[in-house]
């Protein structure tokens, strides 16, 4: 397991009422990874968390942190469903990465999952936004949990 890796699950919707301290205590473990010697940060960039998380991760990079971002992701058409404003966004954020990884051309749910498993599997540390105990996001977090990943959910 790579001991410098960091990964960020979470749901794509944040509740509003808690977004300030959800984007606080983000950028605390952010900073508190990078100053244990986490050096690369892999994401997912679905909408919502991953796309906030690797916003996070290029202003630490522009403040001079030697980091890096690597986004994982599960084909080359990820954003065939969403909007203009929503692809230009990715589009903005994979410009500034130090890798992108596409597991294949087209998309399917298992990819998703497959994704997601690859992106823990890759990782020592991961930093989610974990609500709500019915979500699939819930066993993201058992499989990490199995793995040994140390946790922290920032949305509790």
């Amino acid at each position: 397991m790579p001991r410098h890796t960091c990964c960020f699950i979470g749901n794509r919707n944040l509740p509003v009422k808690n977004i300030q301290r959800i984007l606080l205590d983000l950028d605390r473990e952010i900073g508190h990874c990078i100053s244990n010697g986490v050096s690369t940060f892999i994401c997912g960039g679905t909408l919502g968390f991953d796309q906030i998380a690797a916003s996070f991760i290029i202003a630490k990079k522009e403040l001079g942190k030697k980091i890096r971002l690597i986004f994982l992701l599960p084909c080359k058409n990820q954003d065939s469903l969403w909007n203009t404003e929503e692809r230009k966004f990715l589009k903005e954020l994979l410009s500034e990465a130090d890798n992108i990884i596409y597991i294949t051309e087209n998309t399917s749910h298992s990819l998703l999952n497959e994704q997601n498993r690859y992106i823990i599997e890759q990782s020592s540390y991961c930093i989610c936004a974990l609500q709500s105990k019915k979500s699939e996001t819930i066993q993201l977090i058992q499989f990490a949990e199995e793995r040994g990943l140390k946790i922290v959910n920032i949305a509790e």
